[in-house]
């Protein structure tokens, strides 16, 4: 009998004969290259009339005094031989990630194939915002690689607007929530990004993260090259993009007729938003971005606020356009509470119709709306001005929207989308629509 360590071993040398890891085809072809080598060496040493006769001296050293048959010599020597070779790359790819990486050498096979498992899941693309998006991906990308992140970049308030201000860049804040999320969560990366200067002349209320995504924009030149970058530093799951480009503004137009321009403006105008536009009709999206919806398998507008993290991204000529003609599955998910001086008193219908209206089309065929009230915090928020959002499912079916109902709330230091159990909801809908082809059993 094996005890634990043993046990231990032996399912972590199972894990290189699971599927999908990629090294039985690579041991087939370094055995196959050994086969080759071999017979052009014997073929070299015959044109030059050397012949050792190796195999006659084998054959009658064992098949006569151990008086074994030839042929089962020949499957004995294959075998060994296979195995010898096997054997010999395993640990040699071993001693190489050892000398790397000691501490996580035992982990090498098991995040080899975790990661494999990943690359080839469901194709996602979330667009939003804000801590919304951040908290969607952290839940999707355990059950797939294949994450796009259409992000807004109208944000003008915090570290974001400062730098926007004083550099000239693209607001790097949500970016940077949206990379540190698809990250490795224990990497230590991941703290640096998002640790935040409480003192300092200039520093304070800047983040690592947002200072990173400047700098790197300044010496690669380009915002979008900088993401890129980043990713790499973080070795995220997927990728994220920015919407567009373009140093764009957002402006409202209020119910009583006046103009806001400015995100931080429109949050604070206290007066219900009748309309909304880019300051630029000229700014273009990312053909990356146009790509990524049209070869999307689910498309996820939100969590995050309506007005000012989803919309600015369909306001992008072509976006919506793009995310209408997708044939992919459409989801919104709404937001938990209102937003004072945004959505006051609107129920999910009225946010799923708000959303419809940016475009010419059927948006999203699904609304995953929270039916949980908020406890710990509830009493906070709504000192605030901030309420539960009314989850009235038969408004959101007359619009032509499948209502999926859900208890989705988190309470931390404030109410957000449980990433788990969002992303599990996602998930069941992707299964019942009969998607489930990419999607694999790696979620821990």
């Amino acid at each position: 009998m094996f005890n634990g360590d043993g046990r231990a071993a032996l399912t972590r040398m199972s894990r290189w004969l699971l599927p999908g890891m990629q090294v039985k085809r690579w041991l087939f072809v370094a055995i196959l290259g050994v086969f080759m080598f071999l017979d052009g060496f014997g073929r070299v040493l015959n044109s030059h009339y050397l012949n050792f006769h190796v195999n006659e001296t084998i054959d009658r050293i064992v098949v006569q005094d151990a008086r074994l048959e030839a042929s089962t010599l020949q499957w004995i020597f294959m075998i060994v031989g296979v195995i010898l070779i096997y054997l010999g790359l395993r640990q040699w790819m071993r001693s190489i990630v050892y000398a790397l990486s000691p501490q996580d050498s035992q982990r090498l096979v098991e995040v080899i194939y975790e990661r494999r498992q990943l690359d080839r899941g469901t194709r996602i693309v979330a667009i939003g915002g804000g801590t919304g998006l951040s908290t969607l991906l952290r839940g999707l990308k355990e059950y797939t690689a294949n994450l796009t992140a259409i992000v807004t970049v109208t944000d003008d308030g915090g570290s974001s607007g400062r730098l926007r201000q004083e550099l000239g860049v693209l607001p790097p804040g949500d970016i940077r929530n949206c990379l540190v999320a698809l990250a490795d969560s224990e990497s230590m990366m991941t703290d640096l990004f998002q640790y935040r200067f409480n003192e300092g002349n200039g520093l304070v209320g800047h983040s690592f993260g947002n200072l990173f995504i400047a700098a790197m924009s300044g010496i690669a030149g380009d915002f979008d090259r900088a993401i890129k970058e980043s990713s790499k530093v973080l070795n995220i799951k997927g990728r994220v993009l920015p919407s567009t480009l373009s140093n764009v503004a957002l402006e409202a137009t209020l119910t009583d007729g006046s103009k806001v321009l400015g995100e931080t403006a429109i949050s604070r105008a206290g007066s219900p938003i009748r309309s909304l536009a880019l300051s630029s009709s000229e700014c273009k999206p990312l053909v990356e971005t146009l790509e990524a919806i049209a070869a999307a398998d689910v498309i996820v507008l939100g969590p995050g606020s309506l007005y000012t993290s989803i919309m600015p991204n369909l306001l992008v000529p072509g976006i919506a356009a793009a995310v209408v003609r997708a044939p992919a599955l459409k989801v919104y998910v709404c937001n938990i509470m209102t937003q004072p001086g945004e959505t006051d008193a609107m129920s999910a219908s009225d946010h799923a119709r708000a959303l419809l209206g940016a475009a010419t089309g059927r948006l999203f065929d699904y609304a995953l709306v929270n039916v949980e009230q908020p406890h710990r915090l509830l009493r906070a928020y709504e000192s605030e001005g901030a309420h539960q959002v009314a989850p009235d499912f038969d408004a959101i079916a007359s619009l032509g929207v499948t209502p999926v109902p859900g208890r989705f709330v988190s309470e931390e230091q404030q109410v957000r989308h449980d990433p788990k159990k969002l992303a599990q909801a996602i998930i069941k809908l992707i299964v019942q629509r009969g998607g489930a082809a990419g999607l694999t059993a790696v979620h821990h």
